[in-house]
C-alpha cells in the first residue's frame, strides 16, 4: 500500500469513526459529525474514487453543513417553538442535517460492502 492510497483510506476511516461517535448525541455530536463527513468527502476525492461517489459524499457534507449551521443559528436566536416567539416551522431548516447524516450512513454501508466484496475477490486471486 503506497501513500497515495493510504492517506485517503485513513481520512475515510477517521471520518467514519468521528461520525459514529458523534451519533451518540446528535446535537453536541454535530461538532464531530460535521468534520467527520468532511474528512470522508476529502478522502473520497483524494482517493481518486469515481465522480459519482465523490459527488455523493460532497452533497452529504453540504447537507450536514447547512443543517448544522441552521441548528446553531436557530439556537443562537433563542430556539424554536414555546416562548421563543419563533414558529416550529423554522425547524424545517434543520432537516438537511439528518438527511445528510442518513446519506452518509447509507454511503458508509455501501462502501463497506464494496470493500469487503473486493477484499474477498483479492484473497481468492
Amino acid at each position: 500500500m503506497n501513500a497515495s492510497t493510504l492517506w485517503p483510506r485513513i481520512l475515510k476511516v477517521v471520518g467514519g469513526i468521528a461520525m459514529l461517535v458523534g451519533t451518540l448525541d446528535p446535537l453536541e455530536g454535530s461538532l464531530l459529525i460535521l468534520p467527520g463527513s468532511g474528512l470522508i468527502a476529502l478522502g473520497t476525492y483524494l482517493g481518486g474514487e469515481d465522480r459519482r461517489t465523490v459527488l455523493y459524499w460532497t452533497w452529504a457534507f453540504i447537507l450536514i453543513t447547512v443543517g448544522v449551521g441552521a441548528m446553531f443559528a436557530l439556537s443562537a436566536v433563542g430556539g424554536i417553538g414555546g416562548k421563543s416567539g419563533h414558529s416550529m416551522w423554522w425547524g424545517v431548516l434543520i432537516l438537511p442535517y439528518p438527511l445528510g447524516w442518513l446519506m452518509a450512513l447509507v454511503g458508509g454501508v455501501v462502501g463497506l460492502v464494496r470493500f469487503l466484496k473486493n477484499r474477498g475477490k483479492e484473497a481468492h486471486a
